[in-house]
């Protein structure tokens, strides 16, 4: 029984080294296409790289086999190898990594080839300046702007291969008017005024499932403006309407809902069509653009306990939008209107009210103005339905024009920043919405981004979770959620 055992094993053993045997020799066969000796490979009108050589060649050439790619693993497992040639071919890049792994290389020669000098061909650029193999000169063959170029000399930093993008999240079965993002007790959250069927809508973040969810719901009638405002830890929404008055709620935490604290005088504001909230001086301030024929622009003011009238501003003017900024370190409002030219207000540190300053000369026709600033210097965004909407700098007396953007159809131009980047977002009722990103070297936004969102009417930026979203609220169709993505195209 013994002397059967050992047989058997001794069988199994021979036929486990024959195996071996003959896989190492199929392994180290020379491909048809190629001629090699013990140590080198010299390959011609291939067409491509072939799968596999002897494991211990320590030189291949692939001169002039007009093969315009090469597969990641087309060198895997060639750790001996010390010249590769790669020249004369029609290869525009070179796949990330290609020669990873291969320490021994001394010399690579890809001369000959037609590189385009773009972010797929940055690693080889920093390949090159880390390796101890010597790459003959070569050269740039595109795009324009390095055409001729030695790669040798470039600089894997001279490339620019960072990018963004807003990839549709989630699509909101409602349609909405306005979105605001606030941040209260801790959580994040998120309201919309949906208008036709009367209630701003409130979502908060869920951290476990990564996602907004339902919070709650304030009921009221032809909502145009959920605007909320936390002070002194407490959290005030206020909610305008186009029937029925406004009205101001509070948000009592231990009964966990909305209360309606306080009415907003009809007479004064009769048909809202924005809020803008501000604090100067330390102090708390809301003001409502009315674009009533009777109505007045008026703003209130926080006292401790409850917001009454503190001034009306530009009545009869049929106010679309208001904004608040800083000019030259004092506050401002601006507000646009269906019946003149924007016009600036300054606040009066004495009387502590806003008198009106300037307006802006040649621009009839503004629905709406944003502001925002790049490198210290104050810019706006002007909203146009009719007409071109435009892109102003402040140059220490007025505002002057510097671009402009073809927008029939628009009522929001909003710009915001997300980390380094500046963007301005222009909406329209008959066209894709356009995404802008600010150029530093030409100092002006250049077209970047289309979004298929229907009639947008406003957008809101939330900051959660290492994660950046912008939402969009849309009149006509879905309300969007989209998430900002950064993309590395050298990867």
């Amino acid at each position: 029984m013994g002397l059967i055992r050992r047989t058997v094993f001794f069988c199994l053993l021979c036929s486990v080294m024959l195996l071996v045997h003959g896989s190492r020799r199929r392994h180290a066969r020379c491909p048809p296409s190629c001629t090699c000796s013990k140590d080198n490979a010299l390959c011609a009108n291939t067409g491509s790289i072939p799968r596999s050589f002897p494991p211990d060649v320590i030189s291949l050439l692939f001169t002039a086999n007009n093969f315009d790619s090469i597969n990641e693993d087309a060198f895997l497992g060639l750790p001996h190898l010390e010249y590769l040639s790669l020249a004369y071919n029609n290869l525009e890049t070179l796949p990330k990594d290609l020669f990873k792994g291969m320490e021994a290389l001394t010399k690579v020669d890809l001369r000959g080839n037609l590189f385009s000098c773009d972010c797929k061909l940055k690693w080889l650029v920093d390949w090159m300046f880390h390796t101890n193999a010597t790459v003959d000169q070569i050269f740039c063959s595109g795009p324009e702007a390095y055409q001729g170029k030695k790669i040798n000399d470039l600089l894997a930093q001279s490339f620019d291969c960072i990018t963004t993008d807003f990839s549709l999240l989630k699509s909101l079965d409602f349609q909405s008017i306005s979105v605001e993002a606030f941040a209260f007790g801790g959580d994040q959250f998120v309201v919309f005024a949906q208008p036709f069927i009367g209630k701003c809508s409130f979502m908060e973040w869920d951290h476990v499932q990564m996602e907004f969810r339902n919070f709650d719901n304030i009921t009221s009638t032809s909502t145009v403006i959920c605007k909320p405002l936390v002070i002194d830890s407490q959290l005030f929404i206020v909610v305008a309407q186009l029937f029925g008055g406004s009205h101001i709620f509070k948000r009592d935490v231990s009964a966990n809902k909305f209360i309606k604290i306080q009415d907003i005088d009809i007479l004064k504001v009769r048909k809202p069509n924005d809020v803008e909230i501000f604090h100067v001086d330390g102090e708390s301030f809301f003001i409502i653009a009315d674009s009533s024929k009777a109505g007045s622009t008026t703003i209130y003011k926080w006292n401790g306990n409850g917001f009454y009238s503190h001034q009306s501003l530009h009545p009869w003017h049929r106010d679309t939008d208001v904004e608040y900024l800083e000019i030259s370190g004092k506050p401002h409002l601006i507000l646009s209107s269906s019946s003149q030219r924007p016009v600036i207000y300054q606040w009066n540190k004495s009387t502590k009210q806003f008198e009106r300053r300037t307006d802006i000369p040649e621009m009839e026709d503004v629905y709406a103005v944003k502001h925002f600033t790049v490198k210290s210097e104050l810019y706006i965004c002007l909203t146009r339905f009719i007409g071109d909407s435009k892109v102003m700098r402040w140059d220490g007396s007025m505002f002057g024009e510097i671009q402009t953007m073809a927008s029939r159809g628009s009522m929001v131009f909003q710009p915001f920043s997300i980390a380094n980047w500046q963007y301005a977002i222009l909406g329209s009722d008959y066209a894709f919405t356009r995404v802008y990103r600010w150029d530093a070297k030409k100092r002006q936004f250049i077209h970047f981004q289309e979004l298929n969102i229907q009639a947008p009417r406003a957008f809101s930026l939330v900051f959660i979770d290492n994660r950046e979203f912008l939402l969009g609220s849309s009149f006509k169709g879905q309300t969007r959620i989209y998430e900002h993505l950064v993309l590395d195209l050298s990867s």
